[in-house]
C-alpha cells in the first residue's frame, strides 16, 4: 500500500498501518485462537480488549481508500494495474507457499491444503469459484481486489475531483439501495457492501486531503460513517455469536468513530508533524506480516502451547512473524518488485488498459 501524499510520504499513515496490523495479530493470538478452539492458550485479562482487534481491518480498508486513490491519481490504467500487481503479488506468492507448506507439514490436518486450493489461491481470485483461502486472513484481499477494480474504472474514465465525487455518491447510493433488498444479491460482487463505506470514506478523505473539505465530501464521509456503524454493529453481533461471547456494541461504535476521526485528521493535514521517517520501515512490514501471521502462529501455539510459558510463546511468535515479514519485504518484495514491473512493462497492452 502506497502512502505517498502531495507533500511527501504520509509517515503518520505508516504508523496507523502498524497499529492496524498488530491489532489484527493480537485479535488472532489473544482472543480468536482460543475462542474457536484452535489454541488452548487463554488470556482472560487481555482478550476483553484484544477481541476488538478485528477492527484493524476496518482501519486498513479506510487507509486503502485514501492512499490507493491518492497513488492512482496521475496514473494510466495500465500503470495502475502494474503498480498494484507489483505491490500485492510477490510477497503474497511466498506467503501462500510458506503457509501452505507449514499447514500441510505441521498442522496435523487442522488446516488442510489441496493442490487445487493452493494454485487457485496464487491468483488471489479463488473466491470467484468459491475455493477456500489457504489462510483465514486472505478474505480481505478479495475485498481489496474488488476495490482496485473500482479505481481501475476511474483511471480509465480519468480521475478528477468531480468524477471521484460523483463516483463516491453513486457507489454509496448503490450500497444503501442494496441494503434495502432492492438489488440482486449478485450485485454485491461489485458493490462490496459489507465494507464499501470504508473505501468510499477513504476516497472522500483523499479529496479533502488534496483540495480541502467541501459540503459534498463531508456529507459523503458522514453518511459512510453512519453506514459503517450500522454494518459494524451487525458484524460485531455475528462475531459474538460465532465465538459465544459478547462484543459490546458501544465499544465497536466508539472504535469506528475513532477510525473516521483519525483519518479525517490525516486528511486535514493535522497529523503531519506526528510522522517520523522510521515509521516507513515498520510500515513496509505490515502487508507481509498480515499475510503470514495467522495459521502459522496457530500451528505454533498448538504444537508448543503445553510446553512453553504462554506469554513468552505469544511474544516470541510475534517477534518471529515480524522477522519473517522483514525477510519477505527485504528478500522478496524489494528485489522482485522492480523485476516484475519490468516484465509486466514488456507485456503488450490490451485495448481496455490503453490510455
Amino acid at each position: 500500500m502506497d502512502v505517498e501524499g502531495s507533500r511527501g510520504r504520509l509517515h503518520e499513515v505508516d504508523l496507523l498501518r502498524i497499529f492496524a496490523a498488530f491489532s489484527v495479530m493480537a485479535y488472532h493470538y489473544l482472543f480468536s485462537s482460543y475462542a474457536d478452539g484452535t489454541s488452548a492458550m487463554h488470556f482472560p485479562h487481555v482478550d476483553v480488549v484484544a477481541r476488538y482487534g478485528y477492527l484493524g481491518v476496518d482501519l486498513f480498508f479506510t487507509i486503502s481508500g485514501f492512499v490507493v486513490l491518492l497513488s492512482a491519481w496521475d496514473r494510466s490504467p495500465r500503470s495502475f494495474v502494474v503498480s498494484r500487481a507489483v505491490r500485492l503479488y510477490p510477497a503474497y506468492w511466498i506467503a501462500v507457499s510458506l503457509t501452505a507448506f507449514v499447514s500441510v507439514a505441521f498442522s496435523q490436518g487442522r488446516f488442510p491444503v489441496t493442490l487445487q486450493q493452493y494454485l487457485a489461491n496464487l491468483t488471489m481470485l479463488n473466491s470467484l469459484p468459491n475455493i477456500q483461502n489457504v489462510d483465514v486472513v486472505y478474505w480481505t484481499l478479495w475485498a481489496e481486489v474488488r476495490f482496485y477494480a473500482m479505481i481501475l474504472v476511474l483511471t480509465w474514465i480519468g480521475i478528477t475531483a468531480r468524477r471521484v465525487t460523483i463516483f463516491c455518491w453513486a457507489w454509496l447510493g448503490a450500497t444503501l439501495v442494496f441494503q434495502t433488498g432492492l438489488l440482486p444479491h449478485a450485485t454485491d460482487l461489485v458493490l462490496n457492501t459489507q465494507f464499501s463505506h470504508y473505501f468510499i470514506a477513504g476516497m472522500a478523505l483523499c479529496l479533502i486531503h488534496r483540495y480541502g473539505a467541501t459540503r459534498q465530501t463531508l456529507a459523503i464521509v458522514a453518511i459512510a460513517l453512519g453506514n459503517a456503524i450500522y454494518r459494524g454493529i451487525g458484524f460485531a453481533d455475528r462475531v459474538g455469536i460465532r465465538y459465544h461471547t459478547e462484543i459490546h456494541r458501544t465499544a465497536v461504535v466508539a472504535i469506528i468513530i475513532t477510525i473516521f476521526a483519525v483519518m479525517m485528521a490525516v486528511a486535514l493535514r493535522l497529523t503531519h508533524r506526528l510522522g517520523r521517517p522510521w515509521f516507513a520501515v515498520l510500515g513496509a512490514l505490515t502487508y507481509p506480516l498480515y499475510l503470514v501471521h495467522a495459521h502459522i502462529g496457530f500451528i505454533i501455539f498448538e504444537r508448543l502451547g503445553d510446553q512453553v510459558n504462554h506469554v513468552l510463546l505469544v511474544a516470541a511468535t510475534m517477534l518471529l512473524m515480524t522477522g519473517i515479514a522483514a525477510a519477505l519485504h527485504y528478500g522478496v518484495e524489494q528485489p522482485l518488485a522492480p523485476r516484475l514491473k519490468r516484465l509486466l512493462g514488456r507485456v503488450p497492452p490490451v485495448y481496455a488498459l490503453r490510455k
